[in-house]
């Protein structure tokens, strides 16, 4: 075997033969018990989609049921009004 061959071959572990440190991320403590079907890192914009989805619930949430007004809104989360019309319109 050349030395290249063996550099794959080190690579390569089986995982059962590889040490693998399970840190998880921000939205998760570890990846074993993560709560999401597929990592979202792995979709392009997904941290991101995640976090919006999550903002516009809230928008619509409060909008819904504390009754608070676009304008409210708009300064509670520091966007537009245009913005949070938008997210209310998604929500629906």
């Amino acid at each position: 075997m050349d030395m290249e061959t063996t550099l794959d071959a080190e690579t390569d572990l089986l995982p059962e033969h590889c040490h693998y440190r399970d840190e998880g991320c921000e939205l998760a403590e570890s990846c074993l018990n993560c709560p999401f079907p597929e990592c979202i890192f792995d979709e392009p914009g997904g941290k991101r989609k995640l976090l919006m989805e999550r903002r516009n619930g809230e928008i619509a949430r409060l909008y819904d049921n504390e009754k608070k007004s676009v304008k409210e809104l708009a300064r509670i989360f520091n966007l537009s009004i245009r913005t949070i019309q938008r997210a209310l319109k998604e929500q629906r």
